[in-house]
């Protein structure tokens, strides 16, 4: 079971936990609630290929037609809908995904294409812009829509369809004669025909998939010449105009086209292309370990270094610049729009996970999963409201009067809501990667993320069962019950990177981590099946990279970072821009009761250690004497909440991570 979306229904999520209650929000509020938004917008119909009113509206971002992403709005709310049914069944969803296949299949072209844009705005223009208008991302949402549909109904209702259209597209791409030998702007189907293949065992899915990714960059692959400028010369492109999201001219970084893959040396361009195609080639490597795939191998580890190290938040977050939805410089990563910045879209944080749970695939390092619960916990959970019915796309570290921190009932490009929805419904393919050897009667397993679930399988005609019990992230103490008779079972336990200790149950043989796991020793593990690990949660500051010029300090506790909020510090009257703590704070924690959510977390209280900088040191002058710079007013108290829980609660918006870092006056000159 290599991919989440196919070995998530082997895991149950306790409701009680946190990441169940975000699934039970998902799977009670949110279908319901983005099914009738996909109707009122017109979206639900769109495959009846009518003509809709808003197919006039100019273009918010030129040269992007509002409604180019509405096929996959319909595709990845179709894939979530199908993955929450596998594991609970839903009436009114159940019908509502069958007349979204009825309307895919019937707006199905002879020749198997399928595209709402172009059969019905732009007839005749089909693979003319691949570079802008999402006509293959859109196929591999349909791709992916149609394997969790598979998987869920077994049916090929949908996937024949796409089987179908898939052909034309590896009839189109490559580079035989009479080919077009270009390549998507926004990677997606790569994704998708590798799952494809996956399933489906025909190595022309496996073979389009390759050349996607081996051809991109290719300065001469048309001609002689880059793709995207032959194909913009083809279409008459205006040479003097530039689309909205490109900074300059033949913006090729933009789409992470300017070099071939295995040639990049830092991540660019828009953050969830990148992500994707990041995604898609570290899967190519491991379907393909010892040809193609090696010649990647390099550039994903050296391309994830870059991003984690330079150019990802403490949220987990990426992209500072919201013009190009991406990556600036190294370091560059203002908190928010009045510091230049900070854009940390859902799809990119979502798109992080994806990539750090293939590279597990290839890998077992902590680091890798370190990221993914940080993106989890912090850049995906702030995404949703805790009812399910509010959604953000930007997720900044501060708001501003600019752009107070908000949520949304939904947006033009809808990317997000839907991708939030599937990412929830296969979570818990990302809790643990098992592994089984048939000959050897054989079963590894290794535990990425903690929370309440249990995992079953079964190796030929034993089954084993593996349950967690927790009340993570609130509490680090983890019990485990391991059911089976099958005597070869490696497991293994992360231990995140910034737990200063752990224990396992008394009489466990020392053990060391590697790479960031212990492995439990299989003779203990055969005579201690029920057994506990514990790891201490601590509130902790945690600071930015000095390169940042952030001078910030943030709290942490666990996997989650924390936030100030106006609604628990009605005081503040500018985003807490000059509230400041002291390295040397005093924090404690708060157990917190939502009553809304019923959801339990904990706060934290810095009581000793903040303060706001002085109004007097707030002047009309380019400088200041360095003794005023440090002239302060203490608060009594600060309180914190986890940063996925902001904006939930009311307020007036003002909510801030990283605050300035006191500096002590020691030996200042007045």
């Amino acid at each position: 079971m290599a991919y989440p979306q196919n070995c998530f229904a082997q895991t149950t999520i306790r409701d009680y936990s946190l990441l169940g209650r975000r699934r039970h929000a998902a799977a009670s509020n949110t279908l319901r609630y983005q099914l009738d938004v996909l109707k009122k917008t017109g979206r639900y119909d769109a495959f009846k290929l009518h003509w809709h009113p808003s197919y006039n509206d100019p273009p918010t971002v030129w040269p992007i037609p509002n409604h180019l992403f509405w096929d996959s709005d319909i595709a990845k709310w179709i894939e979530g809908a199908a993955m929450f049914l596998k594991q609970q069944p839903d009436q009114e969803i159940e019908e509502a995904i069958v007349d979204l296949v009825d309307m895919i299949k019937s707006a199905q072209q002879p020749d198997g294409y399928i595209n709402i844009h172009f059969t019905v705005v732009g007839p005749g223009r089909r693979f003319t812009n691949l570079r802008d208008f999402h006509e293959l991302y859109n196929a591999g949402h349909l791709i992916e829509a149609a394997l969790a549909h598979e998987n869920t109904f077994h049916d090929r209702r949908l996937l024949d369809p796409m089987l179908k259209y898939v052909d034309l597209l590896c009839d189109t791409f490559g580079g035989g004669r009479n080919q077009i030998p270009g390549y998507p702007g926004h990677p997606e189907i790569e994704l998708a025909l590798l799952r494809l293949y996956d399933h489906t065992k025909n190595t022309k899915h496996l073979e389009l998939a390759n050349f996607f990714l081996i051809e991109r960059g290719n300065a001469h692959g048309w001609f002689g010449r880059h793709y995207y400028d032959v194909e913009a010369e083809r279409r008459g492109d205006d040479p003097n105009k530039r689309p909205a999201f490109y900074p300059e001219r033949r913006c090729l970084w933009y789409h992470q086209a300017h070099e071939p893959i295995a040639e990049q040396q830092t991540v660019e361009g828009h953050a969830v292309r990148a992500m994707y195609l990041l995604t898609a080639a570290t899967d190519l490597k491991r379907v393909m370990p010892d040809s193609v795939g090696q010649k990647f191998e390099s550039a994903i580890y050296r391309l994830w270094d870059n991003m984690v190290s330079r150019k990802m938040y403490i949220t987990g977050g990426i992209g500072a610049i919201k013009q190009w939805e991406g990556f600036g410089l190294d370091y560059f990563l203002p908190q928010g729009t009045d510091e230049g910045g900070c854009y940390s879209e859902t799809c990119a944080a979502i798109g992080v996970m994806m990539f750090a749970e293939r590279l597990l695939q290839i890998k077992l390092d902590g680091r890798f999963a370190d990221t993914m619960e940080l993106c989890l916990y912090n850049a995906v959970l702030t995404s949703m409201s805790d009812d399910g019915r509010r959604f953000t796309y930007v997720n900044q570290l501060a708001s501003s009067d600019q752009d107070p921190s908000k949520r949304e009932e939904w947006f033009t490009c809808a990317c997000c809501p839907p991708n939030v929805l599937r990412l929830l419904a296969q979570i818990g393919g990302y809790l643990w990667t098992h592994k089984i050897d048939e000959a050897e009667a054989s079963a590894e397993v290794a535990v990425h993320l903690y929370t309440s679930a249990t995992l079953k399988f079964a190796v030929g005609d034993t089954e084993v069962q593996l349950e967690q019990q927790s009340n993570w992230p609130w509490n680090g103490d983890i019990k485990f019950n391991l059911k089976t008779t099958l005597s070869k079972l490696r497991l293994r336990l992360r231990i995140p990177g910034w737990a200063k200790s752990f224990q396992i149950s008394d009489g466990c043989p020392d053990l060391d981590v590697n790479d960031g796991y212990v492995e439990i020793p299989t003779a203990w593990l055969a005579s201690n099946k029920t057994f506990s690990l514990s790891i201490p949660l601590i509130p902790r500051l945690i600071a930015p990279h000095p390169f940042t010029n952030q001078h910030t300090l943030s709290l942490a506790r666990g996997p989650i970072v924390y936030c100030v909020e106006d609604i628990d510090n009605p005081w503040v009257e500018d985003h807490f821009k000059s509230t400041q703590i002291s390295q040397d704070c005093k924090i404690e924690e708060r157990p917190m009761q939502e009553k809304t959510s019923g959801d339990s977390l904990v706060g934290l209280t810095i009581t000793d250690g903040a303060s706001i900088i002085g109004a007097n040191s707030r002047n009309n002058s380019p400088s200041m004497s360095l003794g005023s710079c440090y002239k302060s007013e203490p608060i009594r108290e600060l309180h914190f909440i986890p940063y996925y829980h902001r904006s939930n609660r009311g307020g007036s918006g003002q909510m801030r991570v990283g605050l300035r870092r006191e500096a002590p006056p020691v030996g200042c000159q007045t």
